[in-house]
C-alpha cells in the first residue's frame, strides 16, 4: 500500500513586512471571522519578547475587542502544561537549578585537576555549560567525543582542554543521578518531543501556528515538520528568500562530505540565510514549498527592499554581479546613514532622530544595537527631554546600584579596608538611605582623613592612622575619628570572617548578605535590581555547597563579578509607548516606522565571535556543532529583519574609545551595493547645532590685584619661590586659601619620604646625638613602622639605607664639625613682613660660623635657577639664623649646603652640593649668598605683599613647574597667546 504524503502549511514573510502585524492580520482574516475560532487557536512563538509583540499586533489589527489565541513560548519550562493538560501523563524530571549546575561543573573542573582557584573555576564553568548545552541541543551523545581520532593533530593546550573537558563530562551523569535532575536542554527537547507525539497522534481541535520559530535544532525542527503537517497547521518564518537562484543556496550548505575524498565543502555560515536552510534540510522540506503570507500592513517597506536585501547578503562569490543587477534589487529607499566620528555623537544623533520621530504623532521609532554602553548613551540623552526609553535588552546586575554595593562589600573586605574600596563603600548612593546626610558627612570627613599614602591593612589600620593627629591634618583625623566607630560597627563582622583565612562560601555569602542588609536596608531590595541581587545571592547561599572550595575569601570579589555580570535585568514595563531601545534578541519579529540600527562597526555588529576555550574548532566541526561563524549568520539575518521598515536610519562613529574603528561588513556591503546610502544631511547639522556654544572667548591671563591690606603679611621660606614665579598660585594658595587635596590610596611621593627622612635624622639627633653608628638602626625601625604599601618599602628601602649610611659616614668623617640644631622653626621681621622658616639642620664650623643644611630625597635646586633669584631658601634660613630668629643659634652663616639622598652621578647615593662651591664655574660667593637672598626678598615684598602689583599668573614658568592652581588660572585658554 502507496503512502500518501501529507501536505504541509508552509509561508514566510519577506523582510520588507511587518512581521508581527501582517501575521496577526492575516490570522484574523482567516479566522476572526467566529471568535471562538480565533480563541481557540495556539501560536508558538520564540520567546517572550515575541509574544508581547504579537499581542499588540493583535491590538492594532482588532480595531476593537478580541479574543486572543494562546501565545506560547517554545522555551516555555512547562510546555506540555501550557499547550494541554498533561497531568495524566508521566512527569518529565525536573531540570537541575542553573547556578547549582554551574557550581557542580566549577567543583568537577578542580577536581579533575585544574590549576584554578574559586572564582577562575566558576567562569570556566559558566563556558562549559554552554559547550555541554549546544551538544545537548543539537543531539550530539557525549561520548562521541571518545570516537574522534584527531587528538594527535592538536596542540598541547587543546589536548589538555579537551582531557579536562572529557574527565567532567564523565562525572556529569552522575552528579544527576545522585540529585534526580536532568538537564535544562534535555528536559526542554523532551518536552518538545512530548508535544509533537502528542500532536501527530491526537491533532488539536484549533489551529496550530508556529510564527518567527527559526531554530535549527534537530528537536524544533520535527516541531515545526509536526505543526505543518496537521490539518490547521502552519508555520511562518520571517524572511526566508524565496527569490534567490537555486546556486546561491545550494552554495550556503549544509554540504556532506565528498564520498571519495572524505572532505567536506565550505559551509556559508555567516549567510543570514544559512540556519534557515539548515532547519528546512532537518524538516525535511524545501523552500519551493513555501508560500508567501499574502498579507500587508501599513508598516511595510516596499517591496523592492526585500530584493535589495537579498543581493546585498549574497555570498562572496556572487557579488562580482551586484553591477549587472537591475535598478529595483539594489534600490534602497528609506535607507539612510549617519556617520560620525565619535560614539558620543553617534548617541546624540540616535537621542535626536527619536526625539524627530516623536514630532509626527503617532509615530513610533526604535533604535536596535548590539553595543550596550550605546544604548545607555541614548537613554541618558534622551532623558534631556524628559524621554524615559528603557533597554529592553536589560543591563548586567553588576553594573546596577545593588550589584555594585555588593561588590564593593567584597572588594572593600578582600583589601584589608584599604582606603579607596572602603571609601567606595561607604559613600556608595544606596547606603544608609535614612539617615544619607549625617552619614554622607562622616564619609566625607573620612575621605579627607585618609588622603595621602595608605595606612596599615584592615580596620586597626584605619584606628591607628586616625588616632595620630599631630600635624597640618590633625584636626581632619580627629573629627573623623568621633565618626568612624558608627561604621566600624557594621563592618567589624565582615573582616572577622574575611582575617579568618578560608571559609566555607556559603558563610562567606551570608556574611555578605548581612553586612549588606546593615548598610543598605530594605531599600536595596525593593527594586526590580535589588529584587535581581536578593535572587542571586539567596541562590548562591543555597547552591554553593555544591561548588568549589574557596581557598582564599579574596575570591569571592570576582566569583561575584562573573556572575553579576551574567545576570542581565530587564526593567519592567513603563518606558515611553512610542520609543524603544532593544537587543538583537528583543528585536527579533518587532518593527516600527523608523529603526534606527546603531554601532554599525566590525566586532559590534556583528560581534567578534568568542572561541570556545574547550573544543577546537576541528573537534567542534566533527562533532557537528554550529560554527562560530554561525553567530555572524544569526546577526547578519537580525540587520535583514530589521531593514524591512519603512524608514531605516544606519549609523556608526569612526572611532571609538580608543582607537580608529572599521566599518562593518554589512554597512560596506549595502554601500557596495546601492552605490552610495543617502546621508541623513540634517540629523548631521542637528548633531553640530544642539551642543554649539558659540563663538569660545578665551579667559584673559588672571592677575588679581587684591587691596595692600588684605595681602598677607607672613610668609616662609619655602614660598618665596611661588611668589615670584606664579604669583597667581601663591595668591590662591596664601589668600584663598584653596590647597591641593592628595589623592585617596597615593603612592609615597617625594615630599612623604623627604618627611619621613626629616623624622628619621630628628630623632637621630635628639635621642643619638647624631652618633653614626646609630643612624641605621633608626632608619630600618622606621621602614618596618610605616605604614606603607610594603612593596613601595621594598623598592625604596635599598637606596635610602645606602644614602643613609653615607650620612651617617659624612658625619663621622669630620670630627671638627658640630650639628648643633634640627628641624628649628625660626621667625623675624623683614621687609615689612614677618619672616619664617624652619632649617633641617645647622652645623658650628671649626671656625664658629654656621653651616645650613638642607636634605633633599631627590635632586638640589640647579645653578641657573639660584643665579637667576630663586631657590634661595638657604640664604633666606641664614639671615633668620644671623638676626637671632632661631633660639639658640647665633653666629654668621658661611656655608650652604644641599644633602641629596639620590644617586650619586660619580656612583651610590647620597652626595653634597653648594651654590657656593668654589669648584664650581658660575658660582655665587658665600659671603655674598645671604646678601643676594635679601635682595630678592625684598624685591618680592615690596611688589606684592606691602606694594599694589598684581598677582600675575606663570610669571616666570619656567620656575613655576607645579600645576596644582592650573586649571584655576584656566592656563591652557591664554597660555601661549600673551
Amino acid at each position: 500500500m502507496s503512502i500518501v504524503p501529507r501536505s504541509l502549511h508552509l509561508y514566510t514573510i519577506p523582510p520588507h513586512r511587518a512581521f508581527a502585524d501582517a501575521l496577526a492580520i492575516g490570522l484574523i482574516r482567516r479566522f476572526g471571522g467566529d471568535p471562538l475560532k480565533l480563541a481557540r487557536g495556539l501560536v508558538l512563538v520564540p520567546n517572550n519578547r515575541a509574544k508581547r509583540a504579537i499581542q499588540e499586533a493583535f491590538v492594532r489589527a482588532s480595531g476593537g475587542g478580541l479574543l486572543l489565541p494562546r501565545l506560547v513560548a517554545v522555551g516555555d519550562p512547562e510546555l506540555d502544561e501550557a499547550v494541554f493538560d498533561a497531568a495524566s501523563e508521566a512527569p518529565v524530571p525536573p531540570a537541575i537549578d542553573p547556578l547549582q549546575r554551574r557550581m557542580i561543573l566549577a567543583r568537577l573542573i578542580q577536581a579533575a585537576g585544574a590549576p584554578v582557584d574559586a572564582a577562575e573555576a566558576v567562569r570556566l564553568a559558566g563556558e562549559l555549560a554552554t559547550t555541554f548545552d549546544q551538544l545537548l541541543v543539537e543531539e550530539v551523545a557525549p561520548h562521541t567525543l571518545h570516537t574522534i581520532e584527531i587528538a594527535q593533530e592538536l596542540s598541547a593546550h587543546w589536548e589538555r582542554s579537551l582531557a579536562l573537558f572529557d574527565a567532567v563530562l564523565d562525572a556529569w551523569p552522575a552528579e544527576l543521578e545522585r540529585l534526580g535532575r536532568i538537564d535544562m536542554v534535555e528536559r526542554r527537547i523532551r518536552l518538545i518531543d512530548r508535544l509533537e507525539r502528542r500532536w501527530r497522534a491526537t491533532p488539536p481541535g484549533g489551529f496550530v501556528c508556529a510564527a518567527g520559530v527559526t531554530g535549527s535544532a534537530p528537536a524544533i525542527a520535527r516541531l515545526l515538520r509536526a505543526v505543518a503537517e496537521l490539518p490547521q497547521g502552519m508555520v511562518v518564518l520571517p524572511g526566508l528568500s524565496t527569490a534567490i537562484s537555486d546556486a546561491e543556496w545550494d552554495l550556503l550548505g549544509p554540504h556532506a562530505p565528498d564520498p571519495v575524498s572524505g572532505r567536506r565543502r565550505r559551509n556559508i555560515e555567516s549567510h543570514p540565510q544559512f540556519h534557515l536552510k539548515l532547519l528546512l534540510e532537518r524538516m525535511g522540506v524545501h523552500r519551493s514549498e513555501f508560500d508567501p503570507w499574502r498579507v500587508a500592513s501599513d508598516h511595510d517597506a516596499p517591496p523592492a527592499r526585500s530584493k535589495a536585501i537579498a543581493s546585498a547578503m549574497a555570498p562572496p562569490e556572487l557579488t562580482h554581479g551586484w553591477t549587472a543587477l537591475p535598478a529595483a534589487e539594489r534600490r534602497l529607499d528609506g535607507v539612510r546613514a549617519l556617520e560620525v566620528a565619535t560614539p558620543a555623537e553617534e548617541a546624540q544623533a540616535i537621542a535626536l532622530a527619536l526625539r524627530e520621530a516623536l514630532e509626527t504623532p503617532g509615530r513610533t521609532a526604535a533604535l536596535v544595537t548590539p553595543d550596550r554602553v550605546l544604548a545607555r548613551r541614548v537613554a541618558a540623552h534622551c532623558a534631556r527631554w524628559g524621554l524615559v526609553i528603557d533597554d529592553s535588552a536589560g543591563q548586567p546586575l553588576s553594573m546596577l546600584p545593588p550589584g555594585t554595593l555588593l561588590l564593593a562589600i567584597a572588594d572593600a573586605a578582600a583589601q584589608g579596608f584599604a582606603p579607596l574600596p572602603l571609601l567606595t563603600l561607604l559613600k556608595h548612593p544606596l547606603v544608609m538611605p535614612d539617615a544619607r546626610l549625617a552619614w554622607l558627612e562622616g564619609a566625607r570627613t573620612l575621605d579627607r582623613a585618609l588622603r595621602g599614602p595608605r595606612p596599615a591593612p584592615g580596620l586597626a589600620g584605619v584606628d591607628r592612622h586616625l588616632a595620630e593627629q599631630d600635624g597640618r591634618e590633625g584636626h581632619l583625623r580627629a573629627a573623623a575619628e568621633r565618626w568612624w566607630p558608627t561604621a566600624r560597627a557594621l563592618l567589624a563582622p565582615l573582616e572577622a570572617l574575611f582575617a579568618g583565612g578560608p571559609a566555607p562560601l556559603p558563610a562567606l555569602v551570608a556574611a555578605l548578605r548581612e553586612a549588606a542588609q546593615a548598610l543598605g536596608g530594605d531599600a536595596l531590595w525593593s527594586r526590580a535590581d535589588g529584587r535581581a541581587a536578593a535572587d542571586l545571592l539567596d541562590a548562591l547561599e543555597r547552591e554553593a555547597v555544591h561548588g568549589p572550595a574557596l581557598a582564599e575569601p579574596e575570591a569571592l570579589a570576582p566569583l561575584l563579578r562573573t556572575l553579576m555580570a551574567e545576570t542581565a535585568v530587564r526593567p519592567p514595563q513603563g518606558g515611553h509607548p512610542r520609543l524603544a531601545i532593544l537587543g538583537l534578541l528583543e528585536a527579533r519579529l518587532q518593527t516600527a516606522d523608523l529603526m534606527i540600527l546603531g554601532g554599525l562597526n566590525e566586532g559590534v555588529w556583528p560581534g567578534l565571535p568568542a572561541p570556545d576555550p574547550w573544543l577546537a574548532p576541528r573537534i567542534r566541526a566533527e562533532l557537528g556543532l554550529p560554527g562560530l561563524e554561525r553567530r555572524i549568520g544569526l546577526s547578519a539575518h537580525d540587520l535583514a529583519s530589521a531593514l524591512g521598515a519603512k524608514q531605516v536610519l544606519l549609523t556608526r562613529a569612526r572611532r571609538d574609545a580608543s582607537a580608529p574603528t572599521i566599518a562593518s561588513r554589512f554597512w560596506l556591503r549595502l554601500e557596495a551595493l546601492s552605490g552610495g546610502l543617502e546621508r541623513a544631511g540634517e540629523l548631521a547639522a542637528w548633531l553640530r547645532a544642539i551642543d554649539d556654544g558659540g563663538v569660545a572667548e578665551p579667559a584673559p591671563r588672571p592677575a588679581p590685584a587684591p587691596p595692600v591690606a588684605a595681602r598677607p603679611k607672613a610668609l616662609s621660606v619655602t614660598e618665596v619661590d611661588r611668589l615670584k614665579a606664579d604669583p597667581y598660585a601663591f595668591y590662591a594658595r596664601r589668600m584663598l586659601r584653596l590647597m591641593p587635596l592628595d589623592p585617596v590610596d597615593a603612592d609615597p611621593s617625594a615630599a612623604w619620604r623627604g618627611t619621613a627622612v626629616h623624622a628619621v635624622l630628628q630623632r637621630w639627633f635628639e635621642l643619638d646625638g647624631c652618633a653614626p653608628e646609630k643612624l641605621r638602626a633608626r632608619a630600618e625601625a622606621m621602614l618596618v613602622d610605616e605604614p606603607t604599601h610594603p612593596m613601595m618599602r621594598a623598592l625604596w628601602q635599598p637606596r635610602l639605607m645606602e644614602a643613609i649610611d653615607w650620612i651617617a659616614a659624612q658625619i663621622a668623617a669630620d670630627p671638627s664639625r658640630k650639628v648643633i640644631a634640627v628641624e628649628t622653626r625660626g621667625v623675624i621681621p623683614f621687609a615689612g613682613v614677618e619672616l619664617s622658616g624652619t632649617f633641617d639642620r645647622i652645623d658650628r664650623l671649626a671656625d664658629g660660623s654656621l653651616a645650613i643644611v638642607d636634605y633633599k630625597t631627590g635632586k638640589p635646586p640647579s645653578l641657573a635657577a639660584v643665579r637667576e633669584g630663586f631657590s634661595l631658601q638657604l640664604g633666606l634660613l641664614g639671615l633668620i639664623a644671623e638676626r637671632g630668629g632661631f633660639e639658640g643659634v647665633e653666629g654668621r652663616a658661611s656655608a650652604f649646603e644641599y644633602w641629596s639622598l639620590s644617586r650619586n652621578p660619580r656612583g651610590g647615593f647620597g652626595y653634597v652640593e653648594s651654590p657656593c662651591d668654589t669648584r664650581r664655574r658660575d658660582y655665587l660667593p658665600a659671603d655674598d649668598f645671604v646678601d643676594a637672598a635679601v635682595a630678592q626678598f625684598e624685591g618680592a615684598a615690596r611688589m606684592w605683599l606691602t606694594g599694589d602689583e598684581p598677582f600675575t599668573a606663570k610669571l616666570h614658568p619656567d620656575y613655576a613647574p607645579y600645576a596644582e592652581y592650573d586649571q584655576l588660572m584656566r592656563r591652557d585658554e591664554w597660555y601661549g597667546r600673551d
